[in-house]
């Protein structure tokens, strides 16, 4: 594997997913749209210029460029996995000036400004393996007003799912228009605290429209749809019927003494691009499935 090729990809990949929105997620924009009336269909027209305008200049969607974070799918017989890491905070530095990004890493004792969206742990990546020899690389920059309405609570296990279902749509409502709706929520339930947030983050890669396979999750899924939506917060908070534009729930086996729920908020812009590399050095990428 060519090290500056793929650090040229990954530049290329953080590139696309700050600049173009996935096809469903421009569809599930389209789709309020039509259906919001005064206000609501205005905030609606404007995010989806937004998007014609960053996808024609090559400009990002967002001021607020996130925190570059990955997800990675690796084969156990792709033969360049020491090399991934490297190049992936290599090519962050070099997005953060190229393209640009702004910088987003500060120091939480300091307040330091890395100024090359890098640091400890920083670019995030979460590692999973499988068969195979190829790897794939997602990137979802996270933007902090969303994040900052992301939520973990404990719940007792005789709460149940009614009770997954209150915290969500309680947490909800509080957040109003602060993480600049319509949103997409990730929800990980089970697990311990760390892995239900990070089960809530992984549930955001999934397409919108896509359900859990589950048919009991999926009907769960759904019924969070309906009661957001019922809450009129509507686009950026100003009212209206589309708060939210997808729930995505994944799932983990928990304590029998806990029941733990990571609720991951994103905003409008749900930004995210894919690249699959294979053992033969070679790559291509996408933002859509």
């Amino acid at each position: 594997m060519d090290n500056k090729k793929l650090i040229r990809g990954v530049v290329d990949l953080i590139k696309l997913a700050e600049t173009t929105l996935p096809i469903d997620v421009v569809c599930a924009l389209e789709r309020a749209y039509e259906q919001e009336r005064g206000i609501a269909k205005i905030q609606i027209e404007t995010m989806l210029k937004n998007v014609d305008i960053a996808k024609k200049t090559d400009r990002p969607l967002c001021q607020d460029t996130g925190v570059q974070t990955f997800f990675i799918e690796v084969g156990k017989d792709y033969p360049f996995i020491g090399q991934l890491k490297p190049c992936i905070v290599e090519a962050v530095k070099i997005a953060t000036k190229e393209i640009p990004l702004r910088p987003n890493t500060f120091d939480p004792f300091t307040r330091r400004n890395h100024k090359d969206n890098t640091g400890d742990y920083i670019p995030a990546i979460t590692w999973d393996f499988t068969t195979g020899d190829d790897a794939i690389i997602t990137a979802i920059p996270k933007g902090g007003g969303s994040e900052n309405m992301s939520k973990l609570v404990m719940l007792k296990p005789l709460d149940g799912m009614d009770g997954v279902k209150d915290f969500v749509i309680r947490e909800i409502k509080s957040a109003g228009g602060n993480p600049c709706p319509p949103t997409v929520i990730g929800i990980g339930v089970g697990g311990g605290a760390d892995l239900a947030m990070k089960l809530g983050k992984k549930a955001l890669l999934r397409p919108i429209g896509m359900h859990h396979q589950d048919k009991a999750i999926a009907q769960i899924e759904n019924d969070l749809i309906k009661e957001i939506n019922k809450t009129g917060i509507g686009p950026m908070g100003l009212g209206g019927k589309t708060t939210v534009l997808d729930v995505h729930i994944e799932k983990a086996p928990r304590h029998p003494a806990s029941l733990p729920v990571g609720m991951v908020v994103q905003c409008w812009a749900d930004r995210r691009a894919k690249m699959t590399l294979h053992a033969d050095g070679s790559f291509e990428m996408m933002n859509h499935d």
